[in-house]
């Protein structure tokens, strides 16, 4: 490729704007990836070209400078998980979050949640294992089968996304950590510092730290995600960085943000929306467009980038994937 040549793909590419360019469409899906890693490696060919300059070669008794981590984001999309919605602009997605810990107002959790610290960072798997232990985040983004996955996710608020996340499967953390026999249900928690999280004081009255559960079947479906990126990069604060969960057949509330314990256990684990209103907030949640809301109907959803009213869909649309779980 000339030099000439690279420059006129990157104009075109760079032209466009995010959230209304032609990748962005998520059944435009070989478009959106030819770019995305054609940006790739032209940056990663420039940040050399770059970097050999400013650097140059080491000396004579010079120590040798250490290799940069390559970047997992991002990262090669699972084409399994079609949906047949345009992907949410992400200027939408990352200014309407619903993140208590940081404030109850929509719009102001991004700008609250901009110096919440999120490296170095761990996350502890304890309780009915045969293996527990505490797992770097970095270490697992390195190792774990990160991929990117297009989900619709719906709110128990009545509204509606589309994202790209990047996660791995939760069941590949559960398999080093070997479930013993008697576990049945997986409690997670969100990280607590309220010096960071401004909702944390001032709203004390509620049962902080966050806290959510799944039963261990749930956690095993392939569709269960620890996401670790969203659009091509890492989890911003406001989404739940770095780590958090994705149960995408579920409302919103069940995928919990910025984990940092994981425990398996015996006993339904109580559930922090349950606890506060069990009429309201179940611990299974499923979608489910006959099952209203006590205060409002789930029969449709609002997407919060246009405003269109759309028919809700049992499981979110994922009933092949889940339905053999409630069987009966």
């Amino acid at each position: 490729m000339t030099h000439d040549s690279t420059r006129r793909q990157l104009f075109a590419i760079g032209r466009s704007r995010p959230w209304n360019a032609p990748e962005r469409e998520v059944l435009s899906e070989s478009a959106y990836l030819g770019r995305r890693e054609l940006v790739r490696r032209l940056g990663l060919a420039s940040a050399g070209l770059v970097s050999g300059a400013l650097v140059g070669c080491p000396g004579p008794g010079q120590a040798q400078p250490a290799p940069r981590a390559r970047s997992p984001y991002p990262a090669r999309r699972n084409a399994t998980y079609r949906v047949s919605r345009a992907l949410t602009p992400e200027t939408v997605a990352g200014t309407y979050n619903n993140f208590y810990e940081f404030s109850t107002n929509k719009e102001d959790v991004a700008p609250l949640s901009r110096s919440f610290t999120t490296r170095p960072w761990q996350v502890e798997v304890a309780g009915l294992v045969a293996r527990p232990g505490t797992f770097d985040l970095d270490d697992l983004e390195r190792t774990m089968p990160l991929e990117e996955r297009v989900y619709r996710f719906r709110c128990v608020e009545a509204w509606s996304m589309t994202v790209p996340w990047t996660g791995f499967p939760l069941s590949a953390l559960l398999e080093r950590v070997e479930p013993r026999s008697e576990a049945r249900y997986v409690r997670f928690v969100t990280a607590s510092r309220p010096a960071e999280m401004p909702g944390l004081r001032n709203a004390d009255w509620y049962p902080w730290p966050y806290h959510e559960g799944l039963r261990l079947d749930e956690a095993r479906n392939e569709l269960t995600l620890l996401a670790t990126g969203i659009y091509g990069h890492a989890l911003p604060p406001q989404h739940g960085a770095p780590v958090r969960l994705v149960v995408p057949w579920k409302y919103g509330f069940k995928s919990i943000k910025s984990i940092v314990r994981i425990e398996l256990t015996a006993e339904e684990p109580p559930t922090f929306w349950h606890t506060l209103q069990p009429r309201e907030y179940g611990f299974l949640a499923n979608v489910d467009p006959e099952v209203p809301h006590p205060r409002w109907s789930q029969a449709t959803e609002r997407t919060i980038d246009t405003g269109a009213r759309l028919p809700t869909r049992r499981y979110n649309g994922y009933e092949r994937y889940v339905a053999g779980l409630y069987r009966g």
